[in-house]
């Protein structure tokens, strides 16, 4: 009986082993498996997490910049304004109108600095600049180029984002002008 109680324990060792085996293996799978769903969690969290940053600047900018529309629409309101308080009234009668619309006026304009919109108003002789004017017309004169020399419209921006940019003539020298078409001849 000891013969076939050795071999009996060296086949049950062989079988313990395999099962062994076996639970290894099936434990290594298992941790892959959790390795991958775990990397798997945090990549949809990540992805989550980006979403809802992105929704709340979205919506952010959205309720920041809501009255864009509405403000562009007031532009020519605005314009209006300018012109008519621009000019100087002869009458006294008129004079005080005046007075009642440059109220008005400022009201106006503080409602909408309240929303954040900022008037662009360069003056003449300032330096051109290509991200809130637009030049509109050319003005040959002596002297530095590139500076403005008339104000047709005033420029808006509602909280640093450009709505109309201002309309400008700009300075253009004569001298070179002149030299290139003498060049041309030549």
């Amino acid at each position: 009986m000891p013969k076939e109680s050795k071999e009996q324990v060296k086949e049950q060792n062989s079988k313990e082993k395999k099962k062994i085996q076996e639970l290894e293996e099936e434990l290594a799978k298992a941790k892959a498996d959790s390795e991958h769903w775990k990397n798997e969690y945090y990549r949809a969290y990540a992805d989550t997490k980006n979403l809802r940053m992105n929704l709340e600047k979205e919506h952010s900018d959205a309720m920041r910049y809501r009255a864009m529309g509405f403000v562009e629409e007031l532009l020519p309101v605005l314009d209006s304004f300018h012109m008519a308080l621009g000019n100087e009234p002869t009458n006294p009668e008129l004079k005080n109108y005046l007075v009642g619309f440059q109220f008005i006026y400022r009201n106006f304009v503080s409602a909408l600095e309240n929303e954040g919109v900022k008037e662009i108003a360069p003056n003449v002789g300032d330096k051109f600049s290509d991200k809130n004017m637009d030049a509109v017309d050319v003005t040959e004169q002596e002297g530095e180029e590139n500076l403005v020399t008339k104000v047709y419209a005033k420029g808006y921006e509602l909280h640093g984002r450009l709505i109309r940019p201002a309309r400008v003539s700009v300075s253009k020298n004569k001298k070179e002008e002149h030299k290139e078409s003498v060049k041309a001849d030549a």
